[in-house]
C-alpha cells in the first residue's frame, strides 16, 4: 500500500498544476479573447448562411408541392361533385383543400420572413 501522505501530497500538487493552467489562461488579454470570438464569428456565418439558404430552398420546394397538391384538390373537387355526383365526398376533399391552402399560407408566410433571415445572413463581400 501507498502512504496515504504521499497520496494527499500527490493530489495536491496535481490541484496546483490546475489552478496554474487555469490562471495563465484567464491571464490572456481580453484583445486576444475579442479577437478569437471574431474569428470564430467569421467563420461561422458562411455555414450559417449555406446551411440557411439550403433550408429555405427545402422550404420552398415544400410550397412548390403545396400548390400542386392545392390545384389537384380543385381537379378532384369537380370531378366527384360535377361528373362523378358523389357528394359525400366533397365535403372531406373541401376540408382537405382548407387545410392544404392554410398550409400553403403559412409556409408562403414562414419564407418570407427567412429569406429576409438569409439575407441578413449574407457574407458581406
Amino acid at each position: 500500500m501507498s502512504d496515504p501522505r504521499n497520496v494527499a501530497h500527490d493530489k495536491k500538487v496535481a490541484q496546483e498544476k490546475h489552478h496554474e493552467a487555469a490562471t495563465k489562461a484567464e491571464g490572456r488579454s481580453s484583445n486576444e479573447k475579442n479577437n478569437v470570438t471574431e474569428r470564430a464569428a467569421v467563420e461561422q456565418a458562411p455555414a450559417e448562411h449555406e446551411k440557411s439558404v439550403a433550408i429555405l430552398s427545402k422550404l420552398k420546394e415544400m410550397e412548390f408541392h403545396s400548390r400542386a397538391n392545392i390545384e389537384t384538390l380543385a381537379e378532384l373537387t369537380l370531378t366527384i361533385e360535377d361528373e362523378l355526383k358523389q357528394k359525400e365526398f366533397s365535403d372531406p376533399v373541401g376540408a382537405l383543400y382548407s387545410a392544404q391552402d392554410k398550409f400553403q399560407t403559412q409556409i408562403a408566410a414562414l419564407i418570407e420572413g427567412y429569406e429576409a433571415k438569409c439575407e441578413s445572413l449574407a457574407p458581406s463581400a
